[in-house]
């Protein structure tokens, strides 16, 4: 299966659609089934960003809201919180794409955007927030490093290939 990798950036066009990095677009198409949507948008509940989700991936994060009673508030909570700001999308021909003004909003976004592949799903950010992302989570993924079996050899490769 198809990983999002790399970080990316581009721009909103004249009229606000922004193009999805090829390589994006390739995992995306290789991943969704006919009737599916191509990705599904979300805000991220930790960082001003947008969750960028294959439908397949989406689905499973549904699994857990069936150890809940479906008439309990924790059900409800839980459901809005992953539903109601979930937005199903297509590209166009050209691989563009149209973000709902909500999400716009909660990442900040203005003329220009930085996709990030996180493996499964990737995450969309203003320029700015990105670069700040990625310097914190590299100081932290040292320490964690070398608290893990992950080896200071595989992270530093991994930096130099993002």
């Amino acid at each position: 299966m198809s990983m999002f990798l790399g970080t990316h950036c581009n721009r909103f066009d004249a009229k606000g659609r922004v193009s999805i990095p090829a390589p994006f677009k390739a995992a995306l198409k290789e991943q969704t089934q006919p009737g599916e949507a191509l990705l599904i948008l979300r805000p991220s509940h930790l960082h001003p960003c947008i969750e960028g989700w294959t439908s397949r991936r989406f689905l499973s994060l549904t699994a857990p809201l069936a150890e809940y009673d479906p008439f309990s508030e924790e059900h409800e909570d839980l459901a809005t919180s992953l539903y109601a700001d979930a937005y199903p999308l297509d590209s166009d021909k050209e691989g563009r794409i149209t973000l709902p003004d909500i999400l716009k909003q909660h990442a900040r976004l203005e003329k220009d955007v930085t996709f990030m592949g996180l493996g499964r799903i990737f995450q969309i950010w203003s320029p700015e927030a990105a670069l700040q992302r990625r310097t914190e989570a590299n100081k932290r993924a040292k320490t964690l490093s070398s608290c893990s079996n992950i080896s200071a050899t595989a992270m530093h490769k991994g930096k130099d290939h993002a």
